[in-house]
């Protein structure tokens, strides 16, 4: 079929609409599926997305990720893709990725000889994942249905809240379904995991009785972080994701020592409420304290914290705006006289005892006859008085400590973070809101020193934002007293970017025992079930040892899935006491448990093996990297780890954060937030998804407005227009690409050129795409669309224009199908809209009985024997000295379009010199200019002044510095020049010293005169010679006339190919002189059939401008 003109301005997002329409008409993305069946398995593993809200543009980063690499490996050759496993199987970290630039390379140049051959095309599995479970849900059908508390949960009935919370994941599912077919996502999405499954829920049982079996699940106390409004505690994964900066009270506090009359240890915390339980106070027995006294009173502290400056902890601007913190001895100061009468070590307080700061409460009265200092070498001296106050009951490491010392426990908070009654005036107030009451009561007691705002960094709830607390609960934990099996694992694995396995072998090194336990409703189930007469508890490994092991609430349970409440009906007989009444308890899991088991239960491990072999371990795994490494990465492979010893993957993409055009973190509270529905509609989803692939996975991305324009204007439009060219005109021509071939000898050295670049790109890609890099394929395309574009395709657009169909112009047609249509393959797995309106035409279109979307073709294999590195060698050369004649002509402010005399060219690179012999017509075409000279150097056109940098100048020579800038001046300048062009210093001779000068010593200027202007770049100096004489300015205006009459062509809507007639007005003699000298270069450039000053008619399209030399009209008509 003959091709079809393409519309002058795209609306891309409604194209893209056109190709999701045609994708469902034709089953696309089932007949890829029907042509793979069978082929040799490429395995990819989806981390679930939340189903929770609709999508963000951060979420369509890491799926264009997980499209592109399942699109190129659907139709990737074998040759490849094998030899890319083979150099990344078993071989460690390093080996892995030192095999990117080896192994790749040969496994791409394998693919050029044997791809074909050998067969394209993997069998993939497309299952997407959506995690449902866990607070994020629970927190926002809480708002919905206006709950306050958990006691609003469970009055209004456990099994109504967790239905809802099914019924959300459901309903969000559905919508990220829909946003991720608008991305081009293409997955089996009527067979998407959910990890609220039956199936996802009793395989992480199985996992949970295993922990069990090895002895690693065991009931702990210890005081976690606490979320007092969701009421549950949370693991240190969780805490990790929700540090914000807030501004808390702090309070100096006087300890009085009960064996010392009038003294006082002096104690700092910025958690006022936490003084209601204390027990100790701990020094660092080799830190050296002071006794300072004021008035009658005496008090102690570390030495360094009195003298010491203090400041926030904050770093940036969240420092900047800080309130400034008073030292110490300020402080002091501020009160009065002072003096300090004594210095010792701190082992000297150990022992002492003292009054604790709330005896007189009934909750603290354990604490009454404990209160003494301790030792600790955990006092730090950065902060502080080097007097740590201890509550064991408060704090994670207070808790650590007090139970290595046999401390009382003293726990003031109830769930909801209120304190208990026992607890005097604070009673029954939230522990955030106590400050001021905590800081009157030490105020009449005289027991406060000071008080002060403190800001820090302190950690909220990930889901609520609300602040927590450390409160001391009883929870399940999975020990990591194995965590070098799990190390192991890791370091099968391939991890990009590589530092990514030493980030997490850090976090496994270093982290505590896995709290998997939550004091919530909509989760995992844990199946322990504990027996309260004699303290047992037992795991259940899944359904069928549940309803075997059952003695009562099974046909309650029957028929329901593994939640709450449903599950918690189901009894069962305690094996160490025979007691028949043992309940679950009432935890569920740490959500990161559900995501924790996809390698298993989405495979069917535990339902068909065979198949689970097949597909594991996944070959790909790609996630965000801040937080994963210490979630999901990490819950992945420790229950991958304990049920089969083996990494769940063997290549780890992980990739950065999206941030607004700003580099700010997008939120709605900010107003900078972009929804994935609004960018794809306004931006266009090829535009995203090329942003995103073209980033460095490691860094964040900036999007918004002004990157997305850039990619538009960089990549997606000039490659259009391309497209929109050769389409075009193809359309006026006739041009049929079974007919109109083109034989290697004919083709010119610029066709050979881009040909030959071409191979080179698929090299690349085919590297790219296997090792996962497709950066590296994103910048070498773009680059190549460039070179296409403002090098090739405006280089050959007169061989387009050719009545007939002379040889120059089919192999034109010919050579530029040929890349287009290539290329057009290669972006495919980045740009699916775009490849695909575009293969339509070029391809399917023209050749009857081909697969009907570019997505069932093979990816193209390079064609080694149409490489020429030579040739592109000169062509890059030749690239180099067009930039830097361009340079030259903005030095001296010369437009292109003016004319120049010549262009003088002094190189002693071989292939800049070949460049200017093989490519002398494009060079003289593209600079504008009328002849090239070569010469050896232009050091004697050259004019160097050399001026005394004098802010280096001075600090270096001090009181020299005048004799060696009088000496400067008269110094041979261009021998300084040369010194510092080859990298050596310039020897001075000042009076009867010889001074060293270094490039910063000095400001050069060069210059070539009135006559030349130059640019110079690795040894290599263009010059341009400036001087415009009579003609070459009317050679200059006619451009100038060129470039506005194909302007109104194109606002006139005419085809490139259309003839006009032309008429060109003006009151200038200058310009009515360029028009008569260079009447035949206007009408050739401009295809007008006639040129004349004749005035418009009605039916002309007009347009006045106005020019340098004076004002013009042009009116023209399709002849």
């Amino acid at each position: 079929m003959p091709f079809e003109k393409v519309a002058p301005k795209m609306d891309f997002p409604a194209m893209e609409r056109e190709v999701l329409a045609f994708w469902e008409r034709t089953r696309a993305f089932d007949r890829l599926r029907e042509i793979n069946a069978g082929k040799p398995p490429w395995s990819f593993l989806d981390g679930p997305i939340t189903a929770n809200n609709p999508m963000g543009v951060h979420h369509a980063w890491g799926r264009t990720y997980k499209d592109l690499y399942q699109r190129y490996h659907a139709c990737a050759p074998w040759a490849v893709t094998t030899a890319a496993n083979a150099s990344m199987a078993n071989t460690g970290r390093s080996a892995a990725n030192a095999s990117m630039a080896s192994a790749g390379r040969s496994a791409a140049n394998a693919s050029m000889a044997s791809a074909g051959r050998t067969g394209w095309g993997h069998e993939l599995r497309y299952q997407n994942g959506f995690d449902c479970q866990g607070l994020w849900v629970e927190v926002e059908v809480e708002r919905e249905f206006g709950y306050k508390s958990k006691r609003d949960i469970e009055q209004h009935g456990i099994d109504k809240f967790v239905e809802a919370c099914k019924a959300r994941a459901c309903k969000f599912a559905a919508v990220q379904t829909e946003q991720s077919k608008r991305l081009g996502q293409w997955m089996d999405w009527a067979n998407s995991y959910f990890t609220m499954s039956d199936e996802n829920n009793y395989a992480i049982w199985a996992f949970l009785k295993k922990c069990h079996e090895r002895g690693f699940v065991y009931k702990g106390v210890d005081v976690m972080p606490w979320c007092a409004r969701c009421g549950t505690g949370l693991s240190h994964m969780e805490v990790s994701e929700g540090y914000r900066v807030v501004g808390h009270t702090s309070v100096f506090v006087k300890f009085p020592l009960r064996q010392r009359k009038g003294e006082n240890l002096l104690v700092w915390t910025t958690t006022p409420w936490t003084l209601s339980s204390n027990v100790a106070a701990a020094v660092k027995p080799d830190l050296i304290y002071v006794k300072v006294k004021q008035g009658d009173q005496f008090y102690i502290l570390g030495k360094p914290h009195f003298a010491n400056p203090r400041s926030q902890p904050l770093e940036g601007d969240e420092k900047k705006n800080a309130p400034p913190l008073m030292a110490l001895s300020a402080m002091f100061k501020n009160n009065g006289d002072f003096e300090i009468v004594e210095e010792f070590p701190g082992e000297k307080l150990v022992g002492l005892t003292y009054d604790g700061p709330f005896d007189m409460l009934d909750g603290a009265a354990e604490a009454r006859g404990a209160h003494q200092v301790i030792a600790w070498e955990e006092v730090t001296e950065k902060e502080g008085t080097g007097i740590v106050h201890i509550a064991p009951g408060c704090g994670s490491e207070d808790y650590h400590l007090g139970k290595a010392l046999g401390l009382p426990r003293i726990a003031p908070l109830l769930e909801d973070g209120t304190f208990r009654p026992e607890f005097g005036f604070l009673g029954g107030k939230r522990f955030d809101a106590v400050a001021d009451d905590v800081v009157a009561s030490l105020k009449e007691r005289g027991l406060l020193f000071a008080k002060e705002k403190y800001m820090h960094r302190y950690p909220h709830c990930w889901r609520c934002k609300e602040e927590l607390v450390y409160r001391l609960v009883d929870e399940w934990f999975i020990s990591m007293s194995w965590r070098e099996e799990i190390m192991n694992a890791a370091r099968q694995a391939r991890w990009i970017p590589e530092w990514g396995l030493d980030r997490e072998l850090d976090w496994l090194k270093n982290m505590g025992d896995w709290m998997i336990s939550k004091k919530r409703y909509w989760g995992l189930a844990l199946p322990i079930w504990e027996c309260h007469a004699c303290g047992h508890f037992e795991v259940i490994g899944g359904r069928e040892e549940l309803q075997a092991r059952a003695v009562k609430g099974w046909e309650e349970f029957e028929g329901k899935s593994p939640h709450r409440p449903w599950v918690d009906a189901v009894k069962i007989r305690c094996e160490q006491c025979g007691g028949e009444d043992v309940s679950r308890v009432r935890d569920v899991g740490n959500p990161w448990l559900d995501a924790s088991i996809v390698s298993l239960s989405t495979m069917g491990y535990f339902r068909d093996r065979a198949y689970w072999e097949k597909w594991f371990p996944a070959d790909f795994v790609v996630e965000a990297l801040p937080g994963q490494f210490r979630n999901w990465f990490y819950a992945l492979l420790t229950v991958s780890t304990m049920m089969t010893g083996r990494s769940p993957f063997k290549t780890l993409k992980g990739h950065g954060l999206v941030l607004d055009d700003n580099g700010k973190p997008m939120h709605k509270s900010e107003g900078n937030a972009i929804w994935f529905d609004e960018a794809a509609e306004k931006f266009g989803v090829d535009v995203m998804r090329w942003l995103y692939a073209s980033t460095p996975p490691e860094r964040n991305v900036l999007f918004g407005p002004k990157h997305c324009d850039d990619v538009r204007r960089e990549v997606i439009i000039p490659w259009w227009n391309m497209y929109r060219f050769f389409c075009d005109l193809a359309a006026v021509d006739g041009f049929d690409p079974n007919v109109h071939k083109a034989k290697a000898e004919e083709r010119t050295l610029l066709d050979r050129w881009i040909l030959s670049d071409l191979q080179e790109l698929t090299r690349v890609a085919h590297e790219a795409y296997a090792h996962f890099d497709v950066l590296r394929f994103c910048n070498e395309a773009k680059r190549f669309i460039d070179d296409l574009s403002t090098w090739y395709v405006r280089r050959s657009r007169r061989r387009f224009y050719a009545d007939g169909w002379p040889t120059d112009k089919r192999v034109a047609y010919a050579t530029l199908y040929e890349v287009l249509a290539s290329l057009n393959r290669l972006v495919a797995p980045i740009l699916p809209f775009l490849s695909e309106t575009m293969y339509q035409q070029l391809v399917f279109r023209q050749s009857p009985g081909c697969a009907a979307s570019v997505h069932h073709t093979a990816f193209p294999a390079a064609d080694a024997s149409l490489i020429d590195r030579e040739l592109s060698s000169l062509v890059q050369a030749s690239l180099k000295l067009v930039s830097l004649g361009r340079a030259a002509r903005k030095s001296a402010d010369l437009k292109i379009r003016q004319p120049l005399s010549e262009l003088v060219v002094a190189t002693g690179s071989a292939a800049e010199l070949k460049a200017v012999e093989v490519f002398k017509d494009h060079l003289l075409d593209e600079l504008n200019v009328k002849r090239v000279t070569v010469r050896e150097s232009v050091r004697d056109l050259l004019r160097v002044t050399a001026a005394p940098n004098m802010k280096f100048l001075g600090a270096k020579f001090g009181k020299m510095t005048a004799d060696v800038k009088k000496a400067l001046e008269t110094a041979d300048a261009k021998e300084i020049a040369l010194c510092f062009d080859g990298g050596r210093s310039f020897l001075l001779h000042v009076g009867d010293t010889t001074v060293t000068l270094d490039p910063t010593d000095v400001t050069l200027a060069r210059s070539y005169g009135e006559t030349y202007a130059g640019a110079e770049e690795g040894g290599t100096t263009v010059l341009i010679h400036r001087v415009v004489t009579r003609e070459l300015r009317h050679e200059g205006i006619a451009r100038d006339i060129i470039r506005h009459v194909q302007n109104l062509r194109k606002e006139s809507g005419l085809d490139i190919s259309d003839r006009i007639v032309l008429s060109l007005r003006t009151e200038s003699a200058d310009i009515r002189e360029a028009i008569a000298s260079q009447a035949q270069t206007i009408r050739e450039e401009t295809l007008a059939v006639e040129l004349s000053d004749a005035p418009p008619g009605a039916d002309a399209f007009t347009a006045r401008v106005d020019l340098d030399e004076g004002a013009l009209s042009i009116a023209l008509v399709k002849a």
